[in-house]
Order: structure tokens, then sequence, then C-alpha cells
């Protein structure tokens, strides 16, 4: 998997995060920990570009699970979508894995970047 990390603007700053690859059980942990750089470097919000992203384990849906718990996305016990992280652009196979384990109900997921970064 790899990654990189730019500053966009949205109504507020919007940390945009691209994954590429695959995120399975031996590199999740990468994704997490720069996760946490980002928001220990004063990001509040993020938006997480699956375009590029082959196919998703278990092991990356937990750090995007962590993710949002270190974000604050789950300030209404899972009754609202996260306001501060959001998914972009997952492939077809991204998204029915995410849509089966229920993210969809959870998190914000947009085909457009400008959409996406608006909505923050």
């Amino acid at each position: 998997m790899g990654f990189a990390v730019s500053q966009e603007q949205g109504r507020v700053p919007v940390t945009l995060i691209r994954l590429a690859g695959r995120i399975n059980l031996s590199n999740a942990e990468d994704f997490e920990k720069q996760a946490q750089s980002i928001f220990q470097n004063g990001a509040r919000d993020l938006l997480i570009d699956l375009a590029q992203v082959e196919s998703i384990t278990s092991a990356g849906l937990r750090a995007i699970l962590a993710t949002i718990k270190l974000f604050g996305g789950d300030s209404e016990g899972g009754k609202a979508k996260s306001p501060h992280v959001k998914l972009h652009a997952p492939t077809p196979q991204v998204r029915q894995v995410l849509k089966i384990a229920g993210f969809d109900s959870f998190l914000e997921i947009f085909d457009s970047q400008a959409d996406a970064l608006k909505s923050f």
C-alpha cells in the first residue's frame, strides 16, 4: 500500500490521504500510524481517497474505524455519519466491501472530490 498526503480547502482545511494498492494485515497499521500523525499535527478533518485501492480486508476496515474514533467521528454513538472523516471514490470492489460491512451507514462516500470537500 502506498499513500500520499496533501492539504485541500473546503469551508475548513481538509487533509487528503490518497491510498493505493491493497490494504490488508501487512500494512493497515501503517495507514493507522499515518492517520495518527496527521491528527497529532493538527488536522481535524480527513478525506480518504480510495480510487487507487484494489482491495481492503478486515484489517483495513479496522484501521478506518480507528481513524474515525481518533478524529471524533463516533460522537453520536454510531447514529450519525462521521463529520470529520469521509471517503472518496472507492473502486467497485472496495465499495462493495464497505457496503457489506455497513460502513456506508456511518461514513459519507463521495464520487466527486469537489463534493466531498464541500461537505466538510
